[in-house]
């Protein structure tokens, strides 16, 4: 109720404001040769005090900090302009001081950065959107109908920033921050090197990606607790997760190439579609938190080829306690894929022992027409007791690039669907089971025997 209380105060102060003219205004700005912050937050603000407008950033390269973006503005980014931020995180703490949209006392966390999971008593650093964690090269808070669009050629570039308070005392600032908006348009841009993640969204509805690239840095597009989304055409070569979240509901991610030395799915939500996507390891840029400190605090990557790259996983199940998940988490379809030199295909592992699967377990899972060659290890499908999964594979072909014991290792199972799935590379049974379930539906199967394998040890999985 503070929540929905605090953005309704904000959109009407937004709606009162668009009074003010009837016409958008069109403000262009040309790059300095300094710090050009201060230019293009002010064409910001004039839009917003004029009831709306566009932005039009000029080719050239901008030196900026932190900018905030503000409803009604749409932010154009002519081909060759490249907005290139300071990386001194330092840089960032911008809403302390906005007189323009005053940021409420409560939104700050004083003295919280980040804290290891297993340490955690707070989440603050993640929920309160102007903690410093949250610092973005540009910032979205309680705003709609904003867009930020790039024609080809243009970039936000994060410069590898790194904060030694920071994330694992080291990542820097995300790319573009989000909290608590609505109906907002991410197009054509490029991202790369951002400090943390490219795009960090909270609590945020109707949101629309597409034709983005993402280069490096960590997280592509990371999102929780956000509604109807739309992910399509974008290319994503990032060291960590590609897409990531949870507790979002009615999302479609299509027509995406997703190179990643993480996993190119850490999701979790509610009527998830993921179609005519192509996934594929090892990642061309590595997970950066393994280089050396050296590399991390001069933002280099590495020597060609160093750092752990490899793919960890096609699609892991993401569920934490950072936030209350609203509606259980199921129906999620993924279907027309192609997937290319991943350890894991699906990685849902409800034993216990993962961190970032500890909140509302997954209650269905389908994978329809989906080819994947390179697999290094089975799939995880350990359910929960009281929610137990379904789990249908229609039209799959799943090739392991070394021998395993059984197509699926799990547990509270309560359906196992497997329609016209060709396997290679699994000798044994359809399922090795740590208690609980289903006799599998197998029709058409091949490559692996349509049974039930009671294990003999103790479950184990690597957590990712």
């Amino acid at each position: 109720m503070i929540r929905n209380a605090i953005v309704a105060s904000a959109f009407a102060v937004a709606a009162a404001v668009s009074t003010a003219a009837a016409k958008p205004v069109s403000i262009t700005v040309r790059p300095s040769g300094g710090d050009d912050t201060a230019a293009i937050q002010g064409a910001f603000d004039e839009c917003f005090c004029a009831g709306g407008g566009t932005v039009v950033v000029e080719r050239g390269e901008y030196a900026v900090k932190g900018l905030r973006l503000r409803s009604g503005t749409t932010l154009l980014l002519r081909s060759g302009a490249t907005l290139k931020a300071s990386r001194n995180c330092d840089d960032y703490d911008i809403l302390r001081n906005d007189a323009l949209e005053p940021v409420p006392a409560e939104d700050f966390a004083p003295g919280v950065v980040w804290v290891r999971p297993r340490d955690r008593k707070t989440d603050d650093h993640l929920l309160k959107p102007a903690s410093r964690w949250n610092n973005a090269v540009i910032r979205i808070l309680r705003a709609r109908n904003v867009r930020i669009v790039g024609e080809p050629g243009s970039a936000i570039d994060g410069c590898d920033s790194y904060d030694p308070v920071g994330e694992e005392h080291f990542r820097g600032v995300h790319g573009i921050s989000v909290h608590d908006s609505t109906n907002l348009v991410f197009s054509g841009y490029t991202v790369r090197n951002t400090g943390n993640w490219a795009h960090n969204v909270w609590r945020s509805s109707d949101l629309r990606f597409e034709g983005l690239t993402i280069l490096g840095g960590h997280d592509g597009v990371h999102m929780s607790a956000c509604d109807r989304v739309e992910i399509e055409g974008c290319t994503m070569r990032t060291g960590d997760d590609c897409v990531a979240g949870f507790d979002n509901e009615d999302v479609v991610v299509r027509d995406c190439d997703l190179n990643t030395a993480c996993s190119a799915f850490r999701f979790g939500g509610r009527r998830v579609l993921v179609e005519g996507c192509h996934c594929w390891g090892p990642g061309e840029y590595p997970i950066r938190n393994l280089l050396p400190k050296a590399d991390r605090i001069s933002g280099a990557h590495g020597i060609p080829g160093s750092g752990r790259r490899t793919m960890l996983s096609f699609f892991t199940y993401y569920s934490d306690f950072t936030l209350k998940v609203r509606d259980q988490p199921g129906e999620i379809t993924v279907r027309n894929c192609r997937v290319e030199n991943t350890e894991r295909f699906l990685h849902y592992n409800f034993s216990g022992n993962e961190t970032w699967q500890k909140n509302r377990p997954l209650e269905s899972i389908r994978f329809e027409n989906v080819a994947a060659d390179g697999l290094a290890q089975s799939l995880c499908a350990y359910g929960d007791e009281s929610v137990k999964l379904s789990l249908s594979l229609k039209g799959c072909h799943l090739k392991f690039a070394r021998p395993q014991r059984e197509l699926v290792r799990g547990a509270h199972i309560s359906a196992l669907a497997l329609d016209g799935v060709a396997v290679e590379g699994v000798d044994g049974p359809c399922v090795r089971s740590w208690g609980d379930v289903a006799p599998p539906s197998a029709k058409g199967l091949s490559g692996a025997g349509p049974v039930v394998e009671s294990a003999g040890e103790p479950f184990t999985t690597t957590p990712i």
